[in-house]
């Protein structure tokens, strides 16, 4: 059953690294809901499923999200006199969503997940063709902003991008360069959520082997080997697939996805 998952996360990887490099999301909306399938595979029980799920997937995108942010900085896609006034909030509100996940239920964590999802993937319907000429707030709302990204996107298994990229246009960044810098925000949400996750899991007992606090290895690595190869392919065509139509049908299957997690 190992090798299952393994397998299975290697192709889900692929799927995860495209999509990272090409929406500037690290993949966790995709990660969670297929974790959530695959891990009672080897014995991962109801009770700590989705935050194994979410600790898993926030590993996996410290790669995901690194090779994403890097080959974004190469081609200039990040401003980052604007992306270090964020990073360290980030960085706080996702160790901080960690603690916050372990003191809830797995079903409190579903619940919350599937409802967020819904708001980011309908808001993404309706904001693709939304003006995008404002300006910059205030520092501190910046801020704010990057804080409670965080702490939402440890508490979902994700890098933050679904958050960040919308945001960041309704301000008036360029769709590139907020792209750019929610790719490296998710570097820093992922590498301090799932630290917060090795924390909070460590020396719990009916984890499975191969398993580190709330991090489960095999399918970490399965993602990462296959995520980090597409991720550079995803930024290349970001620049030449329509963004707009692949949002709309990205946005659609979030909902069909959280709507199902919900049923259970």
């Amino acid at each position: 059953m190992i090798l299952t998952v393994l397998i299975s996360c290697i192709v889900l990887g692929s799927i995860v690294g495209f999509l990272a490099g090409l929406l500037g999301i690290g993949g966790g909306l995709i990660i969670v809901p297929a974790l959530v399938y695959l891990l009672p595979l080897v014995g991962v029980s109801n009770e700590v499923v989705m935050p194994m799920a979410l600790g898993t997937s926030l590993g996996a995108i410290v790669i995901t999200s690194t090779v994403a942010a890097l080959a974004h900085h190469r081609k200039k896609n990040i401003p980052w006199q604007l992306a270090r006034q964020l990073m360290v909030l980030v960085a706080v509100g996702a160790l901080l969503g960690a603690f916050i996940a372990d003191s809830l239920s797995s079903e409190a964590l579903t619940g919350f997940f599937s409802f967020v999802v819904i708001l980011l993937a309908a808001y993404m319907l309706l904001s693709i063709n939304a003006s995008k000429e404002r300006s910059l707030p205030a520092t501190y709302v910046l801020q704010t902003l990057s804080f409670i990204t965080g702490i939402i996107s440890s508490l979902m298994g994700i890098a933050g991008g679904a958050i960040l990229v919308p945001s960041l246009s309704f301000f008036g960044v360029p769709v590139r360069h907020a792209i750019g810098i929610a790719t490296a925000c998710g570097v820093m949400v992922a590498l301090f959520g799932s630290l917060g996750y090795i924390i909070t899991g460590f020396n719990l007992a009916h984890l499975p082997d191969w398993s580190l606090g709330y991090l489960y290895f095999p399918a970490l690595l399965g993602i990462v080997l296959s995520s980090s190869i597409f991720a550079p392919i995803g930024v290349k065509y970001a620049s030449k697939l329509p963004i707009k139509t692949l949002k709309k049908f990205f946005a659609v299957f979030l909902i069909i996805v959280a709507i199902k997690m919900m049923l259970g």
